[in-house]
């Protein structure tokens, strides 16, 4: 059952530059997916588009039957609440603890505080930092830090998680980590997109690889691996 359906989709800047170009893109429910391609293949475009925070030129993007580009910026929230968002620099917020930073995304809602401590705290164990509730960003390992961010991500329970360059600050045993995570959720039915330049997490993880040359999909491989090119070595 596909979850996320992109048809004829364009994104042309106002400055000229078209970003994506007449992409399809077809992700079924469950789906763990890396999105990779060279600096200017369309992937950042892709994903803020995904989450409403550009709006295609042209095509249909279709998020669990929600049509996003039709929706309007007012209701832009009722399809943020169903998908969390994990970005490289982990945006915690640094006087409030791992709980609190969590808790806040839940507390935006008026949920009572009863269930805001209850998913909190299993969001929290689910990605092994349960013990480090009352740490401080300041106090936790950079690793430790991105999963708070994916804790926060998901302690709603979205049906979409979309991580931009989760590992980007990351040595390789915390990427490791934080992917590992990932798939822990990814097994529990939540989709995943995962954009990154982790040529070893790509590789490592035999997951479903989409490439981006030019704003269009290039290959589409199922356990894929990193198969940039040597171009984009030396664009680089």
């Amino acid at each position: 059952m596909d979850f996320i359906t992109l048809t004829n989709v364009t994104k042309t800047y106002p400055t000229g530059v078209t970003a994506v170009s007449d992409l399809d893109l077809k992700i079924k429910k469950g789906d763990f997916a890396f999105i990779i391609g060279a600096s200017g293949s369309g992937k950042s475009t892709l994903i803020k588009m995904l989450y409403r925070e550009e709006k295609p030129t042209s095509g249909e993007i279709l998020i669990g039957g929600v049509k996003v580009e039709k929706l309007r910026n007012r209701k832009v929230y009722k399809l943020r609440r169903k998908l969390g968002i994990v970005f490289q620099d982990f945006k915690l917020l640094p006087k409030l603890t791992a709980y609190e930073n969590v808790a806040f995304a839940l507390e935006m809602y008026g949920l009572p505080k009863d269930e805001i401590r209850d998913k909190t705290l299993k969001a929290l164990e689910l990605v092994d930092l349960k013990d480090k509730a009352k740490s401080f960003p300041n106090e936790l390992s950079g690793g430790e830090q991105q999963r708070v961010s994916i804790a926060r991500a998901i302690v709603n329970n979205p049906k979409l998680l979309i991580c931009d360059e989760p590992t980007g600050n990351l040595d390789p045993v915390m990427s490791m980590e934080v992917m590992r995570v990932l798939e822990r959720i990814n097994d529990l039915g939540t989709t995943i997109i995962v954009v990154t330049h982790d040529r070893d997490i790509v590789n490592k993880m035999k997951k479903r690889v989409i490439v981006l040359e030019n704003g269009r999909v290039k290959t589409d491989s199922e356990k894929g691996s990193y198969t940039i090119n040597e171009e984009h070595k030396n664009n680089n």
